[in-house]
């Protein structure tokens, strides 16, 4: 029995197994919640404003070992993927809610007026991510630990602009992610979120 895969990999094999298997699509996320201390930053009506965001890899360092004019290599610790930048683009509503929710937060992290802040990891303060299948049902959830934010990202204005709608870049820090498959409750967040566009 022979596992490997078949050298004559044909059009019509493609064909045939993206049929079953279909493609993961750039729009088959949400960002289901964002919370500092175990209160959300932004409420549902805020995130249905999110329009893109990088689900973060992690990668494994690679060690040489030189041994007799031969490097032999190991695998070494694990780093998370934009750990120190993870970034969510929100269109901007009239009041600019998502940048405002990010000042206030950064104030809390450090208020230079003061010189005081919080600079404790918390564990519960959290984002997460959802990827959605064909049918826009959730099929995992990924859950970034001990996020704080660091940039509340700038707003471009112009006086001779024709009108286009604003963005708005922010960005957080985070120690590590996890997986869960347990989709108990995302369900119903996710109706919740949906919820937030009923009229």
């Amino acid at each position: 029995y022979n596992i490997m895969a078949d050298i004559k990999q044909t059009i019509q094999d493609f064909y045939k197994v993206a049929q079953t298997r279909d493609f993961a699509r750039d729009f088959q996320f949400r960002v289901l919640d964002v919370s500092n201390k175990g209160t959300p930053v932004f409420d549902e009506t805020d995130l249905v404003y999110a329009t893109a965001v990088e689900l973060p890899g992690k990668t494994i360092a690679t060690k040489d070992v030189p041994y007799n004019g031969f490097n032999f290599r190991i695998p070494g610790t694990v780093s998370y993927n934009n750990s120190d930048a993870f970034t969510i683009d929100f269109y901007c509503d009239a009041t600019t809610t998502a940048r405002v929710a990010m000042e206030n937060w950064i104030t809390e992290t450090y208020d230079d007026r003061t010189t005081t802040g919080d600079g404790i990891l918390h564990d519960d303060s959290r984002v997460t991510l959802v990827q959605l299948d064909s049918n826009f049902e959730p099929m995992r959830t990924y859950k970034l630990h001990g996020v704080f934010p660091t940039d509340c990202g700038n707003i471009a204005y112009s006086m001779s602009g024709d009108g286009e709608v604003a963005t708005v870049t922010v960005t957080m820090a985070y120690q590590f992610f996890r997986r869960d498959e347990t989709l108990g409750k995302v369900g119903n967040a996710i109706g919740k979120l949906a919820g937030a566009l009923a009229p």
